[in-house]
């Protein structure tokens, strides 16, 4: 299509745009245009329409004589008083709304719109997008600011809608939002965008991200969907699924689809046929609402996308950019849509040379939970905001609590020490300006105005992973700040324990050389909390209490014994990714006994031990008819972690192995599960925590890739303490000589076989001076606690300048002595 020649200068088509012409038709236009040109080749696809130019809008403003009652309206604009905020806006609206067309631009839209129509036997039904100049920019995103009208047909309609985007442009979050961030308001322009809507009311659509929205991790996509048209979780009316995937090895070919966290989904935005309103909200049944709103090819394809994306905006600007985008499925064709694409503002500009750590240094009362938003803490007295109307209660520093935000919220929330609201996700308009704003967020908690109580003082915590908690009382924390400029790496790698998956993307930024430590326990008793013997048996339980329980936990999962494993692989592999491609140790599943029999269902199928900490646990669980059949659930996990997402810096640890031949039979059992040491990389280490480790260490070694070594577990059987009673608590010490020499031992016989050996127990996260008798024995690595690894990377590197500068010193007396001889 080309230019209606009655309307140069006013209808650009999106085939005749690009990212360059911002001024010309506004950031939203001018993407969309630069991906309806630039990346349908490469397999985008971008519904098709045209953009209504900015200067039209100036005519516009000039033919009403418009743009001298507007002056005048905001000449004593105060975007900090409210009252006057609002009288304003509302002049500068209604005087908008009461104006004329001029004739030329209404006949250039009409005919833009009918040669949209032309391909269709009706009259096309489209969203009309506003489109400002100082938009979608790298350093300013204005989201949400003006309207957005979709399911508009018909030249009235139209006409209607894009007056009203162009009234949009005075919204009082807008006139707020501009002062803010220092624009002009008569610097910018509005152009309007008439875009083909997707019938996404028949299916499903969403938000994402090429970065992730809370740590700026970057080498994972974010993506929130729902069905319906995509508003409802812009302004957060629902709780969307959430699903993420890790670039790197998705570039490579595999579908590392890395976590799917399912959503309420409670409503859907459809279109509302033959009624007084465009569109309508409808309730979602219960079946839908269980299951995932795209399936995992969706989800992959769509990240591919905002891969290509990224790249090719990156390459536009000289340098990476993540993206925000928008996306859509239509339920009549199938196909999915790219609606918008957008600069990400927020983690991309954030200086990752100095991170700040938040750590709560006490507990309280858990209210409420939710989606956290950001990786801070506050603490404040809750105002409960029913409604916009009653936004001028809020005080400065006080936690603010409702259902959910809208754009019309903005001007008052940078009041808020902390925002809590029922619905949303991660990308809804509270979380959106959430982090804008540097504020803790809990969204989605369902049940926040009912628990909490106006007055009340409470602590907002989002530094503990991808769950929100809103505690009772002030509770004390701390900040740390750590400059990570110009830190040196050491020649021992100083490696890091992680067990919650949800802290991994964070935690990745502290330098590191890897996990030595990955837990499986943390994700099976949190993200599972099923034994597994109970879902592989769940056909022939005879509990009906127990199955609506697993069935509660495990929702839209048929397969029982596959809610296992898709949950287990999805905790590993987002540590994992945290860490692409330095190597993430995992220790398979070591719980005690009495600790599996906690499980959900487990008192069925787990002996009473006098003394579990010396019983069934580790490597005898493996092989043995009681669990075996659990054990293949955790190798299939750890498969799929390895072969069917790519993270083949995954190695597997096995704790607790007594004997070389029961090391055997362990790797056997392993590889009749298609995880055979050797293949594909794949390495097998062994914790050393028992003597029998260290006294056989060479035979151990013959079996195994390599050592890890447990000092507490270490440390409790070579000193005959057990480590959990207090009367004997003062005897148990990781720095006893006994224990000392035990390591020593094994580190020798490790280094002279060839073998890898680190330690990741707790000992030298607790006492540098351990570490650096770890060092002076020429251990390999040494995994440590997050909030240890600073501290002791930096002790290591002195105790290597140290060696270093004795060892020179050593070599010079040699050569004089040499010398001398001579």
């Amino acid at each position: 299509m080309s230019s209606i020649t009655s309307g140069v200068g006013i209808i650009r088509w999106f085939e005749e745009i690009g990212i360059e012409d911002i001024p010309l038709v506004g950031g939203k236009n001018a993407s969309l245009g630069e991906m309806y040109r630039e990346l349908a080749p490469k397999g985008i696809r971008v519904p098709n329409g045209f953009a209504v130019t900015v200067e039209a809008f100036r005519e516009f403003l000039r033919a009403a004589q418009l743009d001298v009652q507007l002056r005048d309206i905001f000449r004593d604009l105060d975007t900090h008083d409210l009252e006057n905020l609002r009288r304003r806006g509302g002049q500068a609206r209604q005087a908008i709304l009461e104006a004329s067309f001029p004739s030329e631009l209404k006949s250039a839209i009409t005919k833009a719109y009918d040669q949209l129509c032309a391909t269709s036997h009706d009259q096309v039904d489209v969203a009309v997008r506003s489109s400002a100049t100082a938009e979608d920019l790298p350093d300013a995103s204005f989201a949400g600011q003006q309207e957005t009208y979709l399911n508009v047909q018909g030249h009235h309609a139209l006409l209607d809608a894009c007056k009203r985007c162009y009234a949009s442009l005075f919204t009082d979050r807008a006139i707020s939002y501009r002062a803010d961030k220092g624009f002009d308001h008569f610097k910018i322009g509005l152009s309007i965008g008439v875009q083909r809507m997707v019938r996404s009311d028949l299916a499903s659509s969403g938000v994402m991200f090429s970065i992730d929205t809370e740590t700026g991790f970057r080498d994972a996509v974010l993506i929130n969907a729902s069905y319906g048209l995509g508003e409802n979780i812009v302004q957060g009316v629902v709780i969307p699924d959430e699903y993420y995937v890790f670039k790197p090895t998705l570039k490579l070919g595999y579908r590392p689809i890395l976590q799917k966290i399912l959503g309420s989904k409670e409503f859907k935005l459809v279109y509302d046929i033959g009624g007084g309103k465009m569109v309508k909200n409808v309730p979602v049944p219960p079946d839908d609402r269980a299951r995932f709103a795209i399936s995992d090819d969706d989800i992959l394809t769509l990240a591919r996308w905002a891969c290509v994306i990224e790249d090719h905006y990156g390459a536009k600007r000289g340098r990476p950019q993540p993206m925000d985008m928008e996306w859509a499925k239509d339920g009549r064709t199938g196909e999915l849509f790219i609606l918008q694409a957008r600069p990400e503002t927020v983690q991309s500009r954030k200086d990752h040379d100095t991170i700040e750590v938040y750590r709560l240094k006490q507990r309280g009362r858990v209210l409420v939970t939710g989606r956290s938003v950001g990786e801070k803490i506050a603490s404040g007295q809750v105002r409960m905001i029913k409604s916009a109307q009653y936004l001028q209660q809020l005080k400065d520093g006080e936690v603010l609590v409702t259902d959910k935000t809208d754009p019309d919220w903005e001007p008052i929330m940078k009041k808020a020490a902390a925002i809590v609201t029922n619905r949303g996700g991660r990308t809804c308009h509270a979380a959106i300006v959430s982090r804008e704003l540097g504020l803790p967020a809990v969204v989605g908690t369902e049940k926040g105005t009912e628990v909490l109580r106006d007055g009340q003082i409470v602590t907002v915590s989002v530094a503990e992973g991808d769950v929100g908690v809103v505690y009772e009382g002030q509770l004390a924390y701390e900040v740390d700040r750590i400059s990570l400029k110009g830190l040196e790496r050491p020649r021992t790698k100083v490696m890091m324990n992680v067990g919650n998956p949800e802290e991994a993307f964070s935690l990745s930024f502290i330098p590191n050389d890897g996990v030595g430590l990955a837990r499986q326990e943390f994700i099976i008793s949190t993200s599972i909390k099923i034994h597994p013997l109970a879902l592989l048996n769940y056909q022939r339980l005879d509990d009906a209490a127990l199955k609506a329980e697993i069935d509660r936990i495990a929702v839209g999962y048929s397969d029982k014994p596959k809610f296992f494993v898709d949950k287990l692989a999805e905790g590993v592999a987002m540590i994992a990714a945290a860490f692409y491609p330095k190597d993430v140790i995992v220790r398979l599943s070591d719980f005690k006994s009495n600790e599996y029999a906690d499980l959900i269902g487990g008192r069925r199928y787990e002996p009473a031990e006098e003394n579990p900490m010396l019983g069934f646990r580790g490597a005898s669980r493996y092989y043995s008819p009681r669990y075996k059949a659990g054990f293949a659930l955790e190798c299939q996990a750890m498969k799929k972690v390895r072969e069917e997402m790519g993270l083949t810096n995954v190695k597997l640890m096995i704790p607790f192995c007594r004997t070389v031949e029961e090391g055997r039979l362990v790797l056997e059992e392993m590889e009749q599960h298609g995880l055979k040491r050797g293949e594909q990389g794949l390495e097998i280490y062994v914790m050393c925590e028992l003597p029998s480790n260290v006294v056989l260490a060479g035979a151990f070694a013959e079996v195994f890739d390599g050592f890890s070594i447990g000092s507490n577990d270490l440390t409790q059987l070579v000193l005959g303490v057990d480590r959990d009673s207090e009367i004997v608590a003062h005897l148990f010490d990781e720095r006893n000589p006994a224990v000392k020499a035990m390591i020593a031992s094994v580190i020798r016989v490790a280094k002279a076989k060839g073998k890898k050996i680190g330690i990741c127990g707790q000992a030298p996260s607790d006492y540098p001076d351990f570490a650096e008798f770890l060092v002076e024995q020429g251990i390999d690595s040494i995994s440590l606690n997050p909030d240890a690894v600073i501290k002791i990377t930096a002790a290591i590197l002195e105790l290597e300048r140290r060696c270093g500068a004795e060892r020179d010193r050593i070599g010079s007396r040699v050569m004089e002595k040499s010398v001398t001889a001579r």
